[in-house]
């Protein structure tokens, strides 16, 4: 006979996706890991598990036989119809083709011709502000956003338009507050992104321009390229993920270093510590947590996870797995395995933009300690309704 879920895991659990659960989870999490055995927590009741665990959490990433979440069909709303395409949401043959075509184009050299661009960035960016200032509206919005989009060779005057579509790509993926006002605002941006990449693949195959996606368009393995659809979803899926995940990385990152005085202190004295996107990755987690439909058994030391049930990744909760990082919520920047980290998930589904986001993120805090070694934050800030993708609203900081 299946053993019950502990009433305190499922409250834990529900309590997760309440408004007041994205400023704090973590305390959340540790009911669930508490409540665990081996990082797993069987929900016989939802037909699932929950995963705290990094040993668990790396297994089920990695297994073959987990699958993400599929949107299938030809119906549904705009935002869905957006997300059909991406490589996010496929699995097997179909994900490998997508992912092989798209990492043609997204090779080392290209993410290190960025350095110079994000450095440039940084000074112009940084070279205009002084006093206080909302970290979220003045650099952590526009610089990923410049840098994709720069790479995905998009004219910098659409900047507003495609934030505010990286936003509603967010909130379709993640947000806890659906309304009816919020889906048909994704729907209305969906459309909008439809009609400005309509015809893209063809026109840049003929005529080719910089950038990424051209590329993207170009790139082929035998005869396979990518459809216009396909473009249009997984050019959109590189603009979420390039921009939303190191938008929210940098203010969580340096409200997390307003609390540890130590960590800040030492990138003072050395702003090119070494670890620091790793770490400040593994303890703010901007992606939280993921989803995987299990195909088959996932074997673990101490349980099987059974095919056929759904697996919720709590990803910020393996990244503070006091089993593989000791003293999990300081920021060491000496931690010798802080590359363990999986903000990034593992396995067939591994983020291709991770090397960008590193990047981005040691420069970031190498000149913000540089420029600004006084840097004070001024408020808890406000957090945007999305726990998956979780980020500050705003982030207001005194720079002197």
């Amino acid at each position: 006979m299946t053993q019950a879920t502990p009433p305190a895991a499922l409250q834990a659990l529900s309590a997760l996706w309440s408004p007041d659960a994205v400023a704090d989870p973590y305390p959340r999490y540790e009911v669930l890991r508490n409540l665990s055995r081996g990082g797993v927590l069987d929900i016989p009741e939802w037909n699932a598990y929950a995963l705290t665990g990094h040993a668990a959490v790396s297994a089920a990433l990695r297994s073959p036989g987990a699958r993400s979440s599929e949107m299938g069909g030809s119906g549904g709303s705009e935002g869905a119809q957006l997300l059909r395409h991406m490589m996010l949401f496929r699995n097997g043959a179909a994900h490998a083709r997508l992912r092989g075509l798209v990492q043609l184009a997204f090779t080392p050299r290209v993410v290190e011709e960025q350095r110079e661009l994000v450095r440039a960035l940084l000074d112009e960016l940084l070279g205009q502000v002084s006093g206080e200032i909302d970290v979220v509206a003045q650099l952590s919005h526009p610089l990923p956003a410049r840098v994709i989009m720069s790479m995905l060779g998009l004219k910098g005057e659409d900047e507003q338009k495609f934030v505010r579509w990286s936003q509603s790509v967010a909130d379709l993926l993640g947000s806890s507050n659906q309304t009816p006002e919020l889906m048909a605002r994704i729907d209305a941006d969906a459309r909008e992104m439809r009609h400005f990449f309509r015809d893209l693949a063809g026109e840049l195959r003929a005529h080719p321009q910089p950038g990424l996606l051209s590329a993207l368009a170009a790139a082929q393995d035998g005869e396979q390229q990518l459809s216009g659809d396909e473009l249009l979803s997984n050019a959109v899926l590189l603009l979420t993920a390039g921009h939303e995940t190191t938008s929210n990385l940098i203010p969580g990152g340096l409200l997390e270093l307003s609390r540890q005085h130590d960590a800040w202190a030492a990138m003072v004295e050395n702003p090119r510590q070494p670890n620091v996107a790793d770490e400040l990755l593994r303890v703010v987690s901007p992606v939280q947590l993921d989803f995987r439909l299990l195909g088959a058994d996932v074997p673990l030391e101490h349980v099987t996870l059974q095919a056929g049930r759904q697996a919720q990744v709590l990803l910020a909760a393996a990244n503070r797995d006091p089993e593989v990082f000791a003293d999990p919520a300081r920021l060491d920047w000496n931690r010798p395995n802080s590359a363990r980290q999986l903000a990034f998930a593992a396995g067939p589904h591994y983020c291709l933009g991770a090397s960008l986001a590193r990047l981005e993120i040691a420069e970031v805090f190498a000149a913000l300690a540089t420029r600004f070694p006084q840097l004070r934050v001024l408020e808890t800030p406000p957090y945007k309704p999305n726990l998956v993708l979780r980020g500050p609203q705003r982030l207001r900081v005194a720079l002197d």
